[in-house]
């Protein structure tokens, strides 16, 4: 009976130490704000819970249109801009001449009026076609953005063009590291230093494009859902004894929008650790891997003293949450939104 005393003790007293250690009151409030990145090549249209946007579709099945913009292309990322992004993702694809555009997909087939894999057409091809020709939100009855694309698929120079001063997260969608050379010879000749500019690099493994890209950028900022994740798991066990994990050095730990009590130091502890291992740290969403906020009110779960990065995959609804002031859409537009809003709220 004493020892099981003496051994309650002990754990409450263990409890208290690590309680104390790892509160976040401990640590000065981090300086800064979160900064929103427009992932999915800026202001795009959402896809229905039956159809992701994946590579495999048929049709391209949207929610209803309630703004004119589609992914990726020059006007959905200028608009992100205007939003208040702070980085904008876009989705990078090398042709076969040697450039590189931004495209959703690795194949044609599902948006636009041609067929094949991206890589295997000339940026000529690519240009040729119209990149909403498919997307259908009454399964195939009507295509809303055929024919309005004024600006043909973009070559990574007006991306960036078009983004600026903005950085930019490049997103690749094979495990190829032919593809993160590619890029960076392509980055090299247009005078961009991708470290200079705050621009971050992805990919969903760690291998291949990431794993290439940290070799060629060894200060740059190159991270995977498979890596955040990684991190993420091993902080959570280690992180209530003081200990940064060495999966989190110099890397990302993304954090899921729930269960934030179980970091430790969360968040301005964990904040001070990731800077001090040189990591930075992301916000998003756990269902389906690293998903993004996608209603205004998810922004209500963040600490108000976290100033690290928030994936955005509905920049269009969540920004002017956050920037009211510098709304940039029209009454019109605010009310599709609203509504649309309301219709996804009612199906989860």
């Amino acid at each position: 009976m004493r020892f099981l005393k003496w051994l309650g003790f002990m754990l409450a007293a263990t409890f208290l130490v690590l309680t104390f250690v790892n509160a976040s009151w401990m640590a000065d409030a981090p300086k800064g704000r979160a900064g929103l990145i427009a992932w999915g090549g800026g202001v795009h249209q959402e896809f229905t819970a039956d159809n992701s946007g994946s590579n495999e579709c048929a049709p391209a099945e949207i929610a209803p249109p309630v703004h004119r913009y589609i992914a990726d292309t020059l006007p959905s990322i200028r608009m992100a801009r205007q939003l208040g992004a702070a980085m904008i993702a876009v989705d990078v694809q090398p042709t076969s001449d040697g450039q590189i555009v931004a495209f959703p997909d690795t194949t044609l087939d599902c948006r636009t009026d041609g067929s094949g894999k991206v890589r295997d057409h000339t940026l000529a091809e690519l240009q040729q076609l119209d990149p909403g020709y498919r997307l259908t939100a009454d399964k195939g009855k009507s295509f809303p953005f055929r024919g309005k694309q004024v600006e043909p698929i973009p070559t990574l120079e007006q991306v960036i063009a078009a983004a600026k001063p903005k950085p930019l997260v490049y997103v690749f969608h094979s495990d190829d590291p032919r593809d993160a050379d590619a890029l960076a010879a392509a980055l090299k000749e247009l005078g961009r230093d991708p470290v200079a500019e705050g621009d971050a690099f992805y990919a969903e493994k760690e291998s291949g494009p990431v794993a290439r890209i940290r070799e060629l950028y060894p200060q740059g900022w190159a991270f995977s859902a498979q890596g955040g994740a990684a991190c993420a798991s091993a902080y959570k066990t280690l992180g209530w004894f003081g200990a940064t994990p060495s999966v989190c050095t110099d890397r990302t730990l993304i954090m899921p929008l729930s269960g934030q009590w179980a970091y430790a130091g969360w968040p301005n502890k964990l904040l001070a650790r990731m800077k001090d291992a040189g990591s930075h740290v992301v916000m998003g969403t756990t269902s389906g891997g690293f998903g993004g906020l996608d209603l205004p009110e998810q922004l209500g779960s963040i600490p108000r003293d976290f100033n690290g990065y928030i994936r955005v995959d509905d920049i269009w609804t969540v920004a002017p949450a956050l920037f009211p002031d510098t709304d940039p859409r029209s009454n019109a537009e605010r009310e599709l939104a609203d509504k649309a809003l309301a219709r996804k709220r009612a199906s989860q």
